[in-house]
């Protein structure tokens, strides 16, 4: 209990998550067996790292790095806006599909806020949309980064709970795609209220292809990831360097607008993000080692089984923990931390590891645009200057739409599992 209440006052002190766990962890080893037992503390750091399908994440980030610098983000914009700006609040609509395109090539939320919120924003806000919602249909899309594959929390939890990682991304794809229909529908309904602009006329059949001829070395990348994924030809960390040397030979050779002086930019921050990911994941292995040692996640376990009243009630009171705890917490902390005391309650309950896999996923997602600490709001709130409480404000109706979409496929297994099935993961 004493390690628990440091880790909550550490917190809530305002020390970075990393170093609240990481202290929290070092107080467990003196509680279990004395300073002796700091000794065991460097192993379990370095256990917590030495995984190799993490190599993935730093290689995606890059990727997303250059992706942006030499215009693909733009010429996806581009693209989606010709197919589905001619509806009223076509840029909204515009935004919702450039996330399902972006997503394919980065899976990251956070890349995906910042991306849009210097673009399609700013964008929205000339044409005659409220800030605060230009950003708010901005932080819906962008959790449809690390929900269709490439995902970076998906090669975390696959790695850590023995889940295929394959099996996830296939997973992945119709939750994103529901995700994005349910909020454009969510703007179609709310056009009128929240007085969106009206459309300019549509683009004919011969800009479309233009558009999509100028797109099409866009839209290779993420035939080229997940192809090669789920076609079992290379594993995410295979892909992922891949992704790397296609933006490389794309920003070097096709668009000319990549220089070493900006790769060496790119270089420092994937090394900055990836650092702090990775100072979350080596001290939470720290922490989950002391629950695992004084068997928590068991006790958890059994306490809940014995009080639930059937599966779905444990399946809903996982969701609600998840949501809840999301809300004032890392989500990559909240992963290592949570998924050994929680998964063994989906396996006494029978879920299959993938479903349970991407329920996890789903919910923690949402939790990157939820208040107080959904890291999206504070990328986009740091970009265009808007108050974070605003953005909030105009979420609702698209979180109450994603946590709708979240309970249809935790129970609704068959749907959930559809395309891993199909393509033989299951």
């Amino acid at each position: 209990m004493l390690v628990l209440l440091i880790f909550v006052a550490l917190i809530l002190l305002g020390m970075p998550i990393g170093f609240a766990i990481g202290a929290a962890g070092v107080a467990g080893l003196v509680d279990m067996g004395g300073e002796r037992f700091l000794a065991i503390g460097p192993s379990k750091i370095f256990n917590g790292l030495d995984i190799f399908p993490f190599l993935a994440m730093p290689f995606f980030i890059l990727a997303g790095e250059i992706m942006n610098h030499i215009g693909i983000t733009a010429r996806l914009v581009q693209l989606a806006n010709v197919l589905v700006g001619r509806f009223r609040g076509g840029l909204a609509h515009t935004n919702m599909l450039a996330s399902v395109f972006f997503a394919g090539l980065t899976g990251a939320a956070t890349a995906d806020a910042a991306a849009f919120g210097k673009t399609l924003v700013p964008a929205m806000v000339s044409q005659g949309y409220r800030r605060d919602y230009a950003c708010a249909v901005t932080a819906a899309g962008s959790i449809i980064g690390p929900t269709i594959p490439p995902s970076g929390l998906m090669v975390v939890y696959g790695s850590l709970m023995g889940v295929s990682i394959g099996g996830l991304f296939a997973a992945g794809i119709l939750p994103g795609l529901l995700i994005c229909l349910v909020c454009m529908a969510v703007i179609a309904l709310g056009a009128k209220r929240n007085n969106l602009p009206l459309a300019a006329s549509g683009a004919g059949a011969g800009e479309i292809w233009k558009t999509f001829k100028s797109s099409i070395t866009a839209l290779l990348m993420p035939f080229i990831i997940l192809g090669g994924i789920l076609g079992g030809v290379v594993t995410p960390t295979e892909a992922a360097s891949i992704a790397v040397a296609y933006t490389l030979f794309l920003g070097v050779f096709v668009y000319r607008s990549l220089s070493v002086a900006d790769f060496f930019g790119m270089l420092v921050r994937t090394a900055r993000i990836t650092g702090i990911i990775f100072v979350i994941i080596a001290f939470a292995s720290l922490l989950g080692w002391w629950l695992s040692f004084n068997r928590i996640p068991q006790e958890i376990a059994g306490l809940v089984i014995e009080y639930a009243k059937s599966p779905a009630m444990i399946l809903l009171l996982i969701i609600c923990v998840l949501l809840a705890i999301g809300m004032i917490m890392d989500i990559t902390a909240i992963l290592i931390i949570l998924a050994p005391v929680l998964v063994p309650l989906t396996q006494e309950i029978g879920m299959q590891p993938i479903h349970a896999g991407i329920i996890f996923i789903l919910a923690l997602n949402i939790s990157l645009m939820t208040p107080p600490v959904g890291a999206c709001l504070f990328v986009l709130s740091s970009v265009t200057g808007e108050k974070l409480e605003r953005i909030a404000a105009k979420l609702w109706p698209f979180l109450i739409a994603e946590i709708a979409v979240l309970f249809v496929f935790a129970f609704w297994e068959r749907l959930a599992l559809a395309v891993p099935r199909a393509l033989g993961f299951i």
